[in-house]
């Protein structure tokens, strides 16, 4: 056994006796379904901070962004706005669902929106919603831990066997220490998963003799014009140039992958937009609302936003996550690109479509000299790959139990019989996962795109709870399931559900470069806004403005900034545009044009770089703007009056 395997189990017997820890300590302080659910509505500000950020963040940032960098180059980049496309969701929700949660002791979205929305459809679709989204995307994570192992332990530990034993502790605290647990351990996976990619973004760095060697080498790259997977962008509206340093235009029609191939690379601006939209679905899936839930009071909101996501994690991605996937194409990875500009061949040949092996390769560089630092990138890659999986199964067990068990199975069910199950409905989730990961990868892959996607279909029914009260119960419910039937349908597993009858779907996968997402919103719009103008009742009505009055005597903004509206919708929809829409095509040359050569870039980096790093700074500033001047994420000006508990009585009721 070599010296580095030796140190990756040492440093994973580490991280386990603290997850095991924090799994004991929270089952002792876990007496009631809140403790255990939603961690006492008592996390701390640094706490949330941490762990949102984490949950946020996962492993897919930490081992399959740089690959996907790698493999399409900086037109993909534009998805590292996701830090902050993800907490804008929050802005937009977690403080609102915190006041409704303290006032009416809502432990899950689901009890919050059939209160709200006085039917129980809706309850359904949302735990479907987390099951939809827990168990495909913790099956991705699961399944990428143990092909990590199997690579860094050279074969070793099996990818199915490692999957498994890595899971095993992961159920283990989990379904011990409730949502408390998790957080407290996902305070440290935080600081894993940033120490991770800044210590591999530097490898990248080191290995290729700096940040001007990188941007020599892009230079060439630039100038040597149709070399790579996607070749040129051909002028379909983002001018010709080499596809890695240039998104391929605004939009192009064609009928989906499976159909037709993008001309230039799939990211086109209309395709960059709505895919951060898929990833916003992050915090607007059913687990956020718990999140939200579990907070002694939102003060934590907003420098988790502002700072600890759009800030600090946006820098890392845009310098060192861009840095080992662009600079894997000069360290070997892409032999084509190395004949032009190579400054070395440490990394293997991954044009085979072997980009998701990236990260494993950086890390087992450093096996020779310094083995120990392997076992410790290794747990980095473990914790940020635990970080979303335990959070996800966390929730979807307290859903399991509150939303259909008790709701109707045992309405009287006490504390324990729910923590219970609750712990039942964990080991579902975990062992649901593990056997899709190990005898369906195919079924993991068309659920796995699905997962995020899904979460965003919740948008209009947190804006109706949230904002917008002429949303009826019947527009809510009918515009989630069609937004969800149009997800399916405009992904790989619509098609293969078509092909089950023989037939196939038209417009293939993602047709006209927009992805999913925007597909199914459209959908879930049209017909919640056109259901629920035909469905308008003065008496549900009045039940719905009970909650908005409510929001509005408690979160409105002061008079004296009802002025900075129009502004704030000004900023919000130019950044959308330009910073990860169809705008952001001026990019591609505004700064100098990708084959022009580095001298005549600006400031000496690819132009569409720059304009990354440009709208990540306004981009942060927006988010400041939203979140603490227009108040959006700040403490309620006045205090939330109690008028439930968690068990659905009045308080003050025997």
């Amino acid at each position: 056994m070599s010296a580095k395997v030796i140190w990756l189990f040492v440093f994973v017997a580490l991280y386990w006796s603290y997850c095991i820890f924090w799994g004991i300590k929270g089952a002792r302080q876990a007496k009631t379904a809140t403790d255990y659910f939603v961690a006492g509505r008592s996390l701390s500000l640094w706490v949330f901070i941490l762990a949102a950020t984490a949950t946020s963040f996962s492993g897919w940032t930490f081992m399959g962004h740089p690959g996907l960098i790698y493999r399409d180059g900086f037109q993909y980049a534009y998805a590292s706005f996701y830090t902050i496309t993800i907490p804008f969701t929050g802005v937009m929700f977690l403080k609102r669902q915190w006041m409704l949660g303290k006032r009416y002791g809502y432990v899950t979205p689901g009890e919050m929106l059939s209160d709200y929305f006085q039917g129980d459809a809706i309850r359904i679709l949302v735990v479907c919603v987390a099951l939809l989204f827990s168990i495909p995307y913790l099956g991705v994570q699961l399944g990428a831990s143990g092909f990590l192992f199997n690579v860094l332990t050279d074969g070793f530990v099996h990818k199915d066997w490692g999957m498994w034993i890595l899971s095993a502790v992961v159920l283990v605290y989990v379904a011990t220490g409730g949502l408390k647990a998790v957080a407290y351990v996902d305070t440290v996976q935080c600081v894993l998963l940033a120490f991770g990619i800044v210590a591999i973004g530097s490898i990248a760095y080191s290995e290729m003799g700096g940040f001007d060697a990188f941007n020599q080498a892009m230079s060439k790259l630039g100038q040597a014009g149709n070399v790579g997977k996607w070749g040129t962008t051909q002028g379909h509206g983002g001018g010709d140039y080499n596809a890695y340093l240039a998104i391929p235009g605004v939009i192009q029609f064609t009928a989906g992958l499976g159909k037709e191939t993008p001309v230039g690379g799939l990211w086109t601006g209309v395709m960059c937009l709505t895919y951060m939209f898929a990833l916003m679905g992050i915090q607007s899936a059913p687990a956020f609302t718990m999140w939200a839930f579990g907070n002694a009071n939102p003060k934590p909101f907003a420098p988790q936003q502002v700072w600890a996501s759009s800030l600090c994690i946006g820098f890392i991605l845009f310098f060192f996550t861009t840095a080992q996937g662009m600079g894997a194409h000069f360290l070997g990875a892409t032999p084509a690109v190395g004949e032009i500009a190579g400054l070395s061949e440490i990394i293997p040949d991954l044009t085979a479509n072997k980009q998701g092996g990236l990260v494993p390769h950086y890390i087992n560089l450093l096996g020779d000299t310094a083995p120990w630092f392997v076992g410790l990138l290794a747990v980095c890659a473990l914790a940020a790959m635990q970080s979303t999986g335990a959070a996800y199964m966390s929730t979807a067990g307290g859903m399991l139990t509150r939303d259909l068990y008790k709701r109707y199975l045992n309405p009287t069910a006490d504390h324990a019989t729910q923590k219970m199950f609750g712990r039942i409905g964990v080991a579902f989730i975990v062992v649901s996962a593990l056997l899709v990961a190990t005898y369906s990868e195919d079924a993991l892959v068309l659920l796995g795109g699905l997962a995020v996607a899904f979460g965003f279909q919740m948008w209009p029914s947190l804006a109706a709870v949230c904002w917008f009260p002429w949303i009826t119960r019947q527009g809510a419910t009918w515009g989630l399931a069609v937004g969800l039937l149009a997800v399916i349908f405009t992904e790989s597993l619509g098609g293969s559900i078509a092909g089950l009858f023989g037939g196939e779907l038209p417009w293939g996968r993602w047709p006209w470069t927009i992805h999913s997402a925007g597909w199914g919103i459209f959908f879930n719009l049209i017909v919640c806004v056109g259901v629920s103008a035909m469905t308008q009742n003065e008496t549900d009505h009045a039940h719905r403005m009970q909650y908005h009055n409510f929001l509005r005597e408690h979160a409105s903004l002061p008079a004296d900034k009802q002025g900075l509206k129009p502004i704030a919708w000004i900023i919000t929809i130019v950044w959308m545009i330009f910073g990860i829409g169809p705008g952001a095509v001026v990019g591609n040359d505004i700064f100098g044009a990708p084959n022009a050569g580095i001298e005549n870039w600006t400031f000496g980096i690819p132009s569409i770089w720059a304009w990354q790093i440009l709208w990540w700074i306004l981009g942060v500033g927006m988010m400041w703007f939203l979140a603490y001047k227009m108040e959006m994420s700040t403490i309620p000006n006045k205090e939330v009056e109690v008028l439930m508990d968690d068990i659905g009585d009045k308080v003050g009721q025997n």
